[in-house]
Protein backbone atom coordinates (compact mmCIF):
# COMPACT_ATOMS: atom_id res chain seq x y z
CA UNK A 1 0.00 0.00 0.00
CA UNK A 2 1.19 3.53 -0.79
CA UNK A 3 0.45 6.09 1.92
CA UNK A 4 0.76 9.88 1.72
CA UNK A 5 0.67 11.90 4.96
CA UNK A 6 0.17 15.66 4.73
CA UNK A 7 1.33 17.06 8.08
CA UNK A 8 2.67 20.59 8.39
CA UNK A 9 4.55 19.89 11.65
CA UNK A 10 5.78 16.34 11.01
CA UNK A 11 9.25 15.70 12.39
CA UNK A 12 11.29 12.67 13.31
CA UNK A 13 13.51 11.43 16.10
CA UNK A 14 16.27 13.48 14.44
CA UNK A 15 14.31 16.73 14.19
CA UNK A 16 12.01 16.61 17.18
CA UNK A 17 8.26 16.95 17.40
CA UNK A 18 5.94 16.06 16.17
CA UNK A 19 6.85 12.41 16.37
CA UNK A 20 3.62 10.53 15.62
CA UNK A 21 3.81 10.60 11.76
CA UNK A 22 7.40 9.36 11.88
CA UNK A 23 6.76 6.45 14.26
CA UNK A 24 3.62 5.29 12.47
CA UNK A 25 5.32 5.60 9.07
CA UNK A 26 8.38 3.70 10.29
CA UNK A 27 6.19 0.78 11.34
CA UNK A 28 4.30 0.83 8.03
CA UNK A 29 7.59 0.75 6.13
CA UNK A 30 8.65 -2.28 8.19
CA UNK A 31 5.41 -3.97 7.11
CA UNK A 32 6.36 -3.43 3.47
CA UNK A 33 4.32 -0.33 2.68
CA UNK A 34 5.57 2.86 1.00
CA UNK A 35 5.13 6.11 2.94
CA UNK A 36 5.58 9.74 1.90
CA UNK A 37 5.32 12.58 4.42
CA UNK A 38 4.78 16.14 3.18
CA UNK A 39 5.84 18.65 5.83
CA UNK A 40 6.90 22.29 6.19
CA UNK A 41 10.55 23.26 6.50
CA UNK A 42 9.83 25.47 9.51
CA UNK A 43 7.85 24.51 12.61
CA UNK A 44 8.03 26.10 16.05
CA UNK A 45 7.90 22.72 17.79
CA UNK A 46 10.97 21.14 16.14
CA UNK A 47 14.39 21.16 17.81
CA UNK A 48 16.23 20.84 14.49
CA UNK A 49 15.05 22.21 11.15
CA UNK A 50 15.51 19.95 8.12
CA UNK A 51 18.07 20.76 5.45
CA UNK A 52 16.46 21.91 2.23
CA UNK A 53 17.42 23.30 -1.14
CA UNK A 54 14.80 25.35 -2.90
CA UNK A 55 11.02 25.36 -2.52
CA UNK A 56 10.74 21.54 -2.44
CA UNK A 57 13.29 19.02 -1.17
CA UNK A 58 13.07 15.23 -0.96
CA UNK A 59 14.86 13.30 1.78
CA UNK A 60 14.70 9.67 2.88
CA UNK A 61 14.71 9.01 6.64
CA UNK A 62 14.58 5.41 7.90
CA UNK A 63 12.88 4.33 4.69
CA UNK A 64 10.30 7.15 4.80
CA UNK A 65 10.16 9.61 1.91
CA UNK A 66 9.99 13.14 3.33
CA UNK A 67 9.05 15.99 1.03
CA UNK A 68 9.99 19.29 2.69
CA UNK A 69 8.06 22.32 1.44
CA UNK A 70 9.74 25.64 2.13
CA UNK A 71 7.82 27.87 4.53
CA UNK A 72 8.78 31.13 6.28
CA UNK A 73 9.95 31.58 9.87
CA UNK A 74 7.49 32.78 12.51
CA UNK A 75 7.40 33.32 16.25
CA UNK A 76 4.34 33.15 18.47
CA UNK A 77 0.74 32.86 17.30
CA UNK A 78 0.38 36.06 15.32
CA UNK A 79 0.01 36.96 11.67
CA UNK A 80 3.36 35.43 10.71
CA UNK A 81 2.21 32.00 11.88
CA UNK A 82 -0.95 32.33 9.79
CA UNK A 83 1.26 33.30 6.84
CA UNK A 84 3.38 30.18 7.47
CA UNK A 85 0.25 27.99 7.48
CA UNK A 86 -1.07 29.49 4.26
CA UNK A 87 2.35 29.16 2.63
CA UNK A 88 2.39 25.43 3.39
CA UNK A 89 -1.13 24.91 2.06
CA UNK A 90 -0.30 26.74 -1.17
CA UNK A 91 2.87 24.66 -1.57
CA UNK A 92 0.95 21.39 -1.13
CA UNK A 93 -1.47 22.52 -3.84
CA UNK A 94 1.28 23.80 -6.12
CA UNK A 95 3.50 20.72 -5.83
CA UNK A 96 0.83 18.04 -5.60
CA UNK A 97 2.16 16.40 -8.78
CA UNK A 98 5.65 16.16 -7.25
CA UNK A 99 4.14 14.76 -4.05
CA UNK A 100 2.20 12.05 -5.81
CA UNK A 101 4.25 11.06 -8.88
CA UNK A 102 6.38 8.68 -6.78
CA UNK A 103 3.90 8.12 -3.97
CA UNK A 104 0.93 7.05 -6.17
CA UNK A 105 -1.11 7.02 -2.95
CA UNK A 106 -3.76 4.47 -2.14
CA UNK A 107 -4.46 6.42 1.06
CA UNK A 108 -4.07 10.14 1.78
CA UNK A 109 -3.97 11.25 5.42
CA UNK A 110 -4.61 14.93 6.23
CA UNK A 111 -2.95 15.27 9.61
CA UNK A 112 -1.93 18.86 10.39
CA UNK A 113 -3.18 20.31 13.67
CA UNK A 114 -5.36 22.79 11.79
CA UNK A 115 -7.90 21.50 9.21
CA UNK A 116 -6.97 23.67 6.22
CA UNK A 117 -4.88 20.95 4.56
CA UNK A 118 -8.05 18.91 3.97
CA UNK A 119 -8.79 20.74 0.70
CA UNK A 120 -5.47 19.86 -0.93
CA UNK A 121 -5.52 16.35 0.54
CA UNK A 122 -9.04 15.76 -0.78
CA UNK A 123 -8.03 16.93 -4.26
CA UNK A 124 -4.99 14.62 -4.25
CA UNK A 125 -7.15 11.71 -3.04
CA UNK A 126 -9.70 12.32 -5.80
CA UNK A 127 -7.05 12.50 -8.51
CA UNK A 128 -5.30 9.38 -7.18
CA UNK A 129 -8.58 7.55 -6.52
CA UNK A 130 -7.31 7.06 -2.98
CA UNK A 131 -9.07 6.83 0.36
CA UNK A 132 -9.02 10.01 2.44
CA UNK A 133 -8.43 9.95 6.19
CA UNK A 134 -8.68 13.05 8.34
CA UNK A 135 -6.55 12.70 11.49
CA UNK A 136 -7.46 15.01 14.38
CA UNK A 137 -4.78 16.04 16.87
CA UNK A 138 -6.62 18.94 18.49
CA UNK A 139 -10.08 20.25 17.77
CA UNK A 140 -9.49 23.31 15.63
CA UNK A 141 -10.98 25.88 15.63
CA UNK A 142 -12.44 24.99 19.05
CA UNK A 143 -8.97 24.95 20.63
CA UNK A 144 -7.99 28.54 19.74
CA UNK A 145 -11.50 29.65 20.74
CA UNK A 146 -11.51 28.00 24.19
CA UNK A 147 -7.78 28.18 24.95
CA UNK A 148 -6.80 31.28 23.01
CA UNK A 149 -9.93 33.33 23.61
CA UNK A 150 -10.53 33.99 19.92
CA UNK A 151 -13.99 34.96 18.75
CA UNK A 152 -16.05 32.47 16.76
CA UNK A 153 -16.58 35.25 14.25
CA UNK A 154 -12.91 36.03 13.75
CA UNK A 155 -12.39 35.64 9.97
CA UNK A 156 -9.59 33.09 10.48
CA UNK A 157 -11.78 31.05 12.84
CA UNK A 158 -14.66 31.12 10.36
CA UNK A 159 -12.33 29.77 7.65
CA UNK A 160 -11.10 27.02 9.98
CA UNK A 161 -14.66 26.04 10.90
CA UNK A 162 -15.66 25.65 7.27
CA UNK A 163 -12.60 23.47 6.68
CA UNK A 164 -13.33 21.29 9.69
CA UNK A 165 -16.95 20.74 8.65
CA UNK A 166 -15.78 19.99 5.11
CA UNK A 167 -13.29 17.41 6.45
CA UNK A 168 -15.97 15.52 8.35
CA UNK A 169 -18.12 15.44 5.22
CA UNK A 170 -15.59 14.30 2.59
CA UNK A 171 -13.30 11.95 4.58
CA UNK A 172 -13.69 8.19 4.40
CA UNK A 173 -12.53 7.86 8.01
CA UNK A 174 -11.79 10.31 10.84
CA UNK A 175 -9.10 9.20 13.27
CA UNK A 176 -8.98 11.10 16.55
CA UNK A 177 -6.38 11.12 19.33
CA UNK A 178 -9.15 12.38 21.63
CA UNK A 179 -11.40 9.53 22.79
CA UNK A 180 -14.49 11.60 23.54
CA UNK A 181 -14.40 13.88 20.49
CA UNK A 182 -17.01 11.96 18.50
CA UNK A 183 -19.95 13.81 20.07
CA UNK A 184 -18.49 17.15 19.00
CA UNK A 185 -17.71 15.89 15.51
CA UNK A 186 -21.17 14.43 14.99
CA UNK A 187 -22.63 17.85 15.81
CA UNK A 188 -20.52 19.19 12.95
CA UNK A 189 -21.75 16.69 10.40
CA UNK A 190 -19.64 13.57 10.94
CA UNK A 191 -21.26 10.19 10.31
CA UNK A 192 -20.55 8.34 13.59
CA UNK A 193 -19.55 5.22 11.62
CA UNK A 194 -16.49 7.07 10.31
CA UNK A 195 -15.05 7.81 13.77
CA UNK A 196 -12.09 5.90 15.22
CA UNK A 197 -10.00 6.61 18.31
CA UNK A 198 -6.25 6.02 18.09
CA UNK A 199 -4.10 7.61 20.83
CA UNK A 200 -0.48 8.68 20.77
CA UNK A 201 2.09 6.01 21.51
CA UNK A 202 5.71 5.18 22.08
CA UNK A 203 8.33 3.18 20.19
CA UNK A 204 9.16 0.50 22.74
CA UNK A 205 12.18 -0.84 20.84
CA UNK A 206 13.71 2.61 20.50
CA UNK A 207 13.08 3.37 24.17
CA UNK A 208 14.93 0.23 25.24
CA UNK A 209 17.81 0.92 22.83
CA UNK A 210 18.49 4.46 24.08
CA UNK A 211 18.05 3.88 27.82
CA UNK A 212 21.83 4.18 28.35
CA UNK A 213 22.25 7.45 26.41
CA UNK A 214 23.00 10.21 28.91
CA UNK A 215 23.25 14.00 28.98
CA UNK A 216 25.96 14.66 31.57
CA UNK A 217 24.77 18.21 32.31
CA UNK A 218 21.28 17.09 33.25
CA UNK A 219 22.38 13.88 34.96
CA UNK A 220 24.96 15.63 37.14
CA UNK A 221 22.46 18.27 38.28
CA UNK A 222 19.88 15.67 39.29
CA UNK A 223 22.40 13.34 40.93
CA UNK A 224 23.65 16.25 43.04
CA UNK A 225 20.12 16.83 44.34
CA UNK A 226 19.63 13.15 45.05
CA UNK A 227 22.90 12.95 47.00
CA UNK A 228 21.75 15.83 49.18
CA UNK A 229 18.69 13.77 50.13
CA UNK A 230 16.14 15.48 47.88
CA UNK A 231 13.00 13.85 46.51
CA UNK A 232 13.20 14.92 42.85
CA UNK A 233 10.04 15.68 40.88
CA UNK A 234 10.65 16.21 37.17
CA UNK A 235 8.91 17.86 34.27
CA UNK A 236 10.26 17.38 30.73
CA UNK A 237 8.56 19.18 27.87
CA UNK A 238 7.34 22.49 26.52
CA UNK A 239 7.10 25.55 28.73
CA UNK A 240 3.94 27.14 27.37
CA UNK A 241 0.66 28.39 28.83
CA UNK A 242 -1.09 25.13 27.95
CA UNK A 243 1.42 23.21 30.09
CA UNK A 244 0.14 24.92 33.28
CA UNK A 245 3.53 25.17 34.98
CA UNK A 246 2.90 28.31 37.05
CA UNK A 247 0.83 26.30 39.58
CA UNK A 248 3.81 23.94 39.91
CA UNK A 249 6.04 26.92 40.77
CA UNK A 250 3.51 28.06 43.38
CA UNK A 251 3.37 24.49 44.74
CA UNK A 252 7.17 24.54 45.06
CA UNK A 253 6.85 27.66 47.21
CA UNK A 254 4.71 25.65 49.63
CA UNK A 255 7.31 22.87 49.72
CA UNK A 256 10.43 24.89 50.53
CA UNK A 257 10.71 23.51 54.07
CA UNK A 258 10.74 19.90 52.82
CA UNK A 259 13.54 17.90 51.11
CA UNK A 260 11.88 18.20 47.69
CA UNK A 261 13.36 19.53 44.45
CA UNK A 262 11.45 20.43 41.28
CA UNK A 263 13.36 20.07 38.00
CA UNK A 264 11.96 21.57 34.80
CA UNK A 265 13.66 20.53 31.55
CA UNK A 266 12.73 22.15 28.25
CA UNK A 267 12.08 25.37 26.42
CA UNK A 268 9.04 27.45 25.52
CA UNK A 269 7.51 30.92 25.44
CA UNK A 270 6.76 30.94 29.19
CA UNK A 271 10.15 29.76 30.43
CA UNK A 272 11.56 33.22 31.18
CA UNK A 273 8.38 34.23 33.00
CA UNK A 274 8.54 31.02 35.06
CA UNK A 275 12.16 31.70 35.93
CA UNK A 276 11.32 35.29 36.95
CA UNK A 277 8.50 34.08 39.18
CA UNK A 278 10.76 31.53 40.87
CA UNK A 279 13.37 34.25 41.42
CA UNK A 280 10.83 36.79 42.71
CA UNK A 281 9.58 34.47 45.45
CA UNK A 282 13.07 33.26 46.29
CA UNK A 283 12.69 29.60 45.41
CA UNK A 284 15.73 27.47 46.20
CA UNK A 285 14.06 24.17 45.37
CA UNK A 286 13.39 24.73 41.65
CA UNK A 287 15.95 24.11 38.92
CA UNK A 288 15.51 24.98 35.24
CA UNK A 289 17.54 23.00 32.70
CA UNK A 290 17.69 23.31 28.91
CA UNK A 291 15.81 21.09 26.51
CA UNK A 292 17.39 17.74 25.71
CA UNK A 293 17.49 15.45 22.72
CA UNK A 294 14.88 12.72 22.74
CA UNK A 295 17.61 10.08 22.92
CA UNK A 296 18.51 11.29 26.43
CA UNK A 297 15.00 11.25 27.88
CA UNK A 298 14.81 7.62 29.13
CA UNK A 299 18.09 7.93 31.01
CA UNK A 300 17.29 11.34 32.52
CA UNK A 301 13.85 10.22 33.67
CA UNK A 302 15.40 7.23 35.42
CA UNK A 303 17.19 9.54 37.88
CA UNK A 304 13.97 11.19 39.07
CA UNK A 305 11.60 10.00 41.80
CA UNK A 306 8.31 11.23 40.31
CA UNK A 307 6.94 13.38 37.50
CA UNK A 308 4.49 16.21 37.02
CA UNK A 309 2.14 16.95 34.15
CA UNK A 310 -0.51 19.64 34.29
CA UNK A 311 -3.29 21.14 32.22
CA UNK A 312 -5.23 24.37 32.27
CA UNK A 313 -8.71 24.28 33.69
CA UNK A 314 -10.44 24.59 30.33
CA UNK A 315 -13.57 22.90 28.94
CA UNK A 316 -11.74 21.87 25.74
CA UNK A 317 -10.16 18.96 27.64
CA UNK A 318 -13.55 17.34 28.17
CA UNK A 319 -12.95 15.60 24.86
CA UNK A 320 -9.75 13.97 26.12
CA UNK A 321 -5.97 14.30 25.89
CA UNK A 322 -3.12 12.32 24.35
CA UNK A 323 0.23 13.84 25.45
CA UNK A 324 3.52 12.32 24.32
CA UNK A 325 5.30 13.25 27.53
CA UNK A 326 2.90 11.17 29.61
CA UNK A 327 3.86 8.10 27.56
CA UNK A 328 7.51 8.78 28.43
CA UNK A 329 6.71 9.23 32.11
CA UNK A 330 4.82 5.97 32.33
CA UNK A 331 7.51 4.06 30.43
CA UNK A 332 10.05 5.30 32.99
CA UNK A 333 8.18 3.35 35.67
CA UNK A 334 7.85 6.21 38.17
CA UNK A 335 4.68 7.68 39.77
CA UNK A 336 3.03 10.77 38.28
CA UNK A 337 1.24 13.80 39.72
CA UNK A 338 -1.44 14.62 37.15
CA UNK A 339 -3.14 18.00 37.59
CA UNK A 340 -6.05 17.62 35.22
CA UNK A 341 -9.80 17.62 34.65
CA UNK A 342 -9.98 15.73 31.36
CA UNK A 343 -12.09 13.30 29.39
CA UNK A 344 -9.55 10.51 29.85
CA UNK A 345 -7.03 10.13 32.67
CA UNK A 346 -4.42 7.42 32.11
CA UNK A 347 -2.85 8.12 35.50
CA UNK A 348 -6.10 7.46 37.36
CA UNK A 349 -7.05 4.58 35.08
CA UNK A 350 -3.75 2.77 35.55
CA UNK A 351 -3.40 3.79 39.23
CA UNK A 352 0.16 4.92 38.60
CA UNK A 353 0.08 8.17 40.55
CA UNK A 354 -2.15 10.86 42.00
CA UNK A 355 -4.61 12.94 39.97
CA UNK A 356 -5.64 16.34 41.37
CA UNK A 357 -7.57 19.39 40.25
CA UNK A 358 -5.84 21.47 37.57
CA UNK A 359 -4.12 24.76 38.40
CA UNK A 360 -4.36 24.08 42.16
CA UNK A 361 -0.97 24.66 43.84
CA UNK A 362 -2.16 23.32 47.21
CA UNK A 363 -3.42 20.08 45.68
CA UNK A 364 -0.23 19.68 43.64
CA UNK A 365 1.94 20.24 46.71
CA UNK A 366 -0.09 17.74 48.75
CA UNK A 367 0.17 15.12 45.98
CA UNK A 368 3.95 15.52 45.81
CA UNK A 369 4.23 15.13 49.58
CA UNK A 370 1.93 12.12 49.39
CA UNK A 371 4.21 10.39 46.91
CA UNK A 372 7.32 11.29 48.90
CA UNK A 373 5.83 9.72 52.04
CA UNK A 374 5.18 6.39 50.32
CA UNK A 375 7.74 3.66 50.68
CA UNK A 376 10.09 3.08 47.79
CA UNK A 377 8.40 -0.23 47.01
CA UNK A 378 4.97 1.43 46.93
CA UNK A 379 6.23 4.03 44.46
CA UNK A 380 7.85 1.30 42.40
CA UNK A 381 4.57 -0.63 42.23
CA UNK A 382 2.78 2.53 41.11
CA UNK A 383 5.34 3.12 38.39
CA UNK A 384 5.20 -0.44 37.13
CA UNK A 385 1.43 -0.21 36.78
CA UNK A 386 1.93 2.79 34.52
CA UNK A 387 4.54 1.03 32.43
CA UNK A 388 2.32 -2.02 32.01
CA UNK A 389 -0.51 0.28 30.90
CA UNK A 390 1.67 1.82 28.16
CA UNK A 391 2.91 -1.53 26.92
CA UNK A 392 -0.66 -2.78 26.61
CA UNK A 393 -2.24 0.31 25.05
CA UNK A 394 0.35 2.60 23.44
CA UNK A 395 2.97 0.54 21.61
CA UNK A 396 3.36 2.08 18.13
CA UNK A 397 3.64 -1.40 16.63
CA UNK A 398 0.10 -2.09 17.82
CA UNK A 399 -1.23 1.37 16.93
CA UNK A 400 0.26 1.24 13.42
CA UNK A 401 -1.48 -2.08 12.77
CA UNK A 402 -4.80 -0.70 14.03
CA UNK A 403 -4.42 2.37 11.81
CA UNK A 404 -3.61 0.17 8.83
CA UNK A 405 -6.76 -1.86 9.47
CA UNK A 406 -8.77 1.37 9.30
CA UNK A 407 -7.21 2.18 5.92
CA UNK A 408 -8.06 -1.22 4.51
Amino acid sequence: MNILIVNHYAGSKYHGMEYRPYYLAKEWVKMGHSVTIAAATYSHIRNQAPLYNGPITTEYIDGIRYVWLKTPYYKGNGVRRVFNIMSFIRKVERYQYDLTKEASPDVVIASSTYPLDIYAAHKIAQQSKAKLIYEVHDLWPLTPIELGGMSRWNPFIVVLQRAEDYAYHVSDRVVSMLPAADSYMINHGLDHKKFAYLPNGIDIEEWNQICNETSSEHRDAIVKMKRSGKFVVGYVGGHGMANALFPLIEAANRLQALPIAIVLIGQGPEKKALQRRALDIGLKNVVFLPAISRKFIPSILSYMDAFFIGWQKKPIYRFGISPNKLMDYLMAGKPVVHAADVGNDAVAESECGISVSPEDPNAIAQAIVGLMQLSESERENMGQRGKSYVLANHDYKVLAKKFLDLMQ
